[in-house]
């Protein structure tokens, strides 16, 4: 039995253009995330078509964007809805499984065949027209195998979903704990004592050490923290004169002066050498670091480095260690700092986990996608099925 036939995609996507009707929800395409309904999007888009201008799109039928469906803009529905007439809507026929289209169509091979066979005089100008669509040639497996990938391919998505859904929860959980912890709104147990006004001139101390050549290059970002100069990704335009360069030890908080009042800050886990455009900061023995880094970026702290922040427009703000240091806020004693910081990195630690976890199914599956997709691994059906 041939389980593998080629097919113009013409003959398995009929184009449909039914007219929308009233009460059904608005869908938009989008990259990344398929079909999905309008009012979801952060940028909201208005329309004054009446529901019958628009085209409906049934369940299981797949919509792509004429113009960027070289890019991947195209979704499946998973309910009846309306969507732009300038959308190319796609009916299966029954030798086709929607959802395996709906994988394949975003696969690196039939992404490209939607940009060779698109026209238009520049890139932005590209249009895939149905009846080019429709010419294009594929080998398909047969519907049993193709619904067999789907389903496979589906249970690796619903477990990346259950993983980001535990990620933005995790994420917001941290959150509330910053905004708990570091205002005294919640105390943790076993600590009572006083929280007291300090200015941060008492706290920590300007590290003003340069003449280190002989310590690597680094770089401060604002959510990477301080990594090698070499992993940055950006071309080091530095000078080889590197004297100037102030050094950072382990547990030091480096700064952008001028744009602490954005929140960019973080703490070091490294020694070596950084810009000059950087604040370097010492703790003394009253304060724990780890706390500091969290505290710098607690959004009522970062509005008052904004008003401490000196110049003339928002491009020349800088604040220096001179003002940083005359800045005044209320601190718990120093082992409550720390049993809050433990806390915190916990919740940073499960975050990146969770993010870890993702990174790892999605690669997992792009690895499955191409050998599915490809027949370079075949699945196994019910031969009666498949019949």
């Amino acid at each position: 039995m041939v389980d593998r036939k080629i097919w113009q995609l013409g003959e398995l996507l009929k184009s449909s253009k039914k007219k929308g009707k009233t009460g059904l929800p608005l869908l938009s395409v989008t990259l990344h995330n398929g079909l999905v309904v309008r009012d979801s999007l952060e940028r909201k888009m208005e329309t004054n078509l009446d529901p019958t201008e628009h085209l409906l799109i049934e369940q299981g039928c797949i919509a792509y964007n004429m113009m960027r469906v070289w890019q991947g803009a195209l979704g499946r529905a998973d309910i009846d809805g309306l969507v732009s007439p300038a959308y190319v809507v796609l009916e299966p026929t029954g030798e086709i499984d929607s959802l395996y289209a709906e994988y394949l169509f975003k696969s690196p091979r039939l992404i490209y065949l939607f940009w060779a066979y698109s026209y238009g005089l520049t890139q932005d100008r590209l249009r895939l027209y149905y009846k080019d669509f429709a010419r294009i040639s594929f080998e398909f497996p047969v519907l049993e195998q193709q619904k067999k990938i789907s389903q496979i391919l589906s249970i690796w998505d619903k477990s990346i979903e259950t993983a980001e859904k535990l990620l933005i929860k995790s994420k917001a959980q941290k959150k509330s704990l910053l905004q708990k912890l570091l205002t005294g709104k919640k105390r943790l147990p076993g600590y009572k004592g006083k929280w007291e006004v300090q200015s941060l001139g008492n706290l920590f101390k300007e590290r003003v050490e340069t003449n280190r050549s002989d310590l690597p290059l680094l770089s401060i970002t604002s959510d990477r923290g301080v990594i090698f100069q070499g992993e940055s990704g950006r071309k080091n335009n530095s000078n080889d004169n590197k004297s100037k360069y102030r050094r950072i030890c382990v547990d030091d908080i480096g700064y952008n002066t001028m744009r602490m009042w954005q929140g960019r800050s973080c703490i070091s886990d490294k020694e070596g050498i950084v810009s000059p455009a950087y604040t370097i900061l010492e703790a003394t023995k009253e304060a724990c670091p780890l706390y500091a880094s969290y505290l710098f970026k607690l959004p009522e702290l970062v509005y008052v480095f904004y008003r401490h922040s000196q110049g003339l427009v928002s491009d020349t703000w800088n604040l220096k260690y001179n003002h940083f240091k005359k800045i005044t806020w209320t601190f718990p004693p120093l082992e409550e700092q720390q049993a809050i910081a433990r806390v915190l990195k916990i919740a940073d630690e499960e975050i990146e986990l969770l993010a870890s976890k993702i990174e790892y199914l999605k690669q997992e599956k792009k690895a499955l996608m191409q050998q599915l997709l490809t027949g370079k691994v075949r699945v196994k059906v019910d031969k009666s099925k498949a019949a």
